[in-house]
């Protein structure tokens, strides 16, 4: 099995002024390139050839292979979680009800992801995640961990990492953060729930 580049759903420049040109050119075309580019190179010989990238997350050990099967499928989540900024800014039907259950509102549920990823110490991921019972938890992740490594299904990802946002604004993290709910395509989370 090969690994592969996903493709973006929207051109270049289309989550401006949120994302910019410069980073997706340089955090997709450059830094997920190499992580897939690195997982191609790594997997080959190993238990873990032919196996798909949820399984190489879920079993692989710490080290090189773990580490960039992680990211690849961090990246990938969160850059076909994106749309241009539209008017729909908050999420609807299924994902809406479990968002009530659990946050008590699509605001709560906000504040809290958004600590999350402000918080988290170094690089790494904030991620909005499904048990397997179907409950909504929120769970900071360090480095290319991601929350199907835990048995939970990862929904909604917000990446910490400096090269998600350095072009854009800088060390203001939680600008970054706070701007990212203008463009997340609640269809595209909604489908990832079981």
């Amino acid at each position: 099995m090969v690994f592969t580049m996903p493709a973006l759903p929207y051109p270049n420049n289309g989550l401006e002024p949120i994302i910019s040109t410069s980073t997706i050119e340089y955090h997709y075309g450059k830094h997920l390139q190499t992580y897939v580019n690195n997982l191609n190179s790594l997997v080959p010989g190993t238990e873990f050839e032919g196996k798909n990238l949820e399984y190489i997350v879920e079993n692989a050990p710490d080290g090189g292979i773990f580490n960039n099967a992680g990211q690849v499928l961090n990246h990938t989540l969160y850059f076909l979680q994106f749309a241009p900024a539209t008017e729909k800014k908050e999420p609807c039907g299924k994902l809406k009800e479990a968002i009530d259950r659990d946050f008590g509102s699509f605001e709560n549920l906000k504040k809290q992801l958004s600590d999350a990823a402000v918080t988290l110490f170094g690089s790494g991921w904030a991620w909005l995640s499904e048990e397997k019972d179907g409950k909504l938890t929120i769970g900071k992740y360090a480095n290319g961990d991601n929350p199907l490594r835990h048995g939970k299904q990862p929904l909604l990802g917000i990446d910490v990492w400096e090269h998600a946002y350095y072009l854009d604004f800088q060390n203001k993290r939680a600008d970054h953060v706070a701007k990212i709910w203008d463009i997340v395509n609640w269809n595209v989370v909604e489908k990832r729930m079981k």
